[in-house]
């Protein structure tokens, strides 16, 4: 017979913690490698503004 030993739940916590970091920070990267052309714009877009004020 089988003793099924449950993890504490401080454990699935961390484990899930763990997992939604990194599925966070994976998209993040996803995002600025799809946005990076956009931000690049927008930050000439508003030098010139800020340089003749």
């Amino acid at each position: 017979m089988k003793t099924y030993n449950q993890p504490a739940a401080s454990k699935l916590l961390d484990r899930f913690d763990k997992e939604l970091k990194t599925l966070i920070t994976e998209d993040l990267k996803l995002f600025m490698i799809k946005n990076q052309f956009l931000a690049h714009n927008k930050q000439a877009v508003i030098q010139p503004t800020l340089s003749i004020a």
